[in-house]
């Protein structure tokens, strides 16, 4: 049977991974601004392949092992919680700049692949994945659940493009009224999230550890 939380989570797990500002962002932001909707939204598109592989490593990886991660989910959820209030609060301290882009004259296959690249090279991004996978408890897979897996990193691709359409739509939408500030709330607040999501999982943690979960 489907199971269609697993999509859902998948989709925020996705958004969650595409919304801070960083470099593939401030790219597609250009692209979008200088050449139009189709360009911007290709250099998400390679930033959604690259976060979906590490999707599906991370996924497949721990379902696989469930039954000795099961063992330290304890240990696995701490780290994670950690690592994600971590990364929060770099995303919070984050000041892009709209002045920093790529080339304007790449076409839409080279500019998928300069930002697949860019993604994928980005030691956080697959941390990230483990960090968010390895947290999740029993809101993961059941062991040897590979079709929950599968339907996690659908879940995370369709969010990710859903994301990077958004964004391109709205880059086209209001071009003239971009500001580095802006991005700047954007990080804030994607950050803030990870944060929270992070403090979440400690308390959860610390709940059941007390015995009250």
């Amino acid at each position: 049977m489907i199971d269609i939380w697993l999509v859902v989570k998948g989709i925020g797990i996705g958004i969650l991974f595409s919304a801070p500002i960083g470099p593939v962002n401030i790219m597609c932001i250009q692209l979008a601004f200088r050449r139009g909707f189709l360009a911007g939204l290709a250099a998400g598109i390679g930033a959604v392949f690259a976060d979906g592989l590490f999707a599906a490593l991370a996924a497949y990886g721990f379902t696989a092992t469930a039954a000795f991660i099961a063992g330290y989910s304890s240990l696995f959820q701490l780290v994670g919680g950690l690592v994600l209030i971590v990364f929060g609060i770099r995303i919070m301290r984050m000041h892009p700049h709209l002045a920093a882009g790529g080339s304007a004259r790449d076409g839409v296959l080279s500019t998928a692949l300069t930002s697949f690249g860019m993604t994928v090279t980005n030691p956080a991004t697959v941390l990230g994945f483990i960090a968010v996978f390895g947290s999740l408890g029993d809101l993961a897979p059941a062991p040897g659940d590979y079709l929950g897996a599968t339907l996690l990193v659908l879940g995370v691709l369709a969010g990710g493009c859903g994301w990077w359409f958004f964004v391109a739509s709205l880059v086209s939408v209001v071009r003239d009224k971009l500001t580095d500030r802006g991005l700047e709330r954007i990080n804030q607040g994607a950050g803030g999230v990870l944060i929270l999501f992070g403090a979440a999982i400690l308390a959860r943690l610390a709940w059941s550890a007390l015995g009250l979960a």
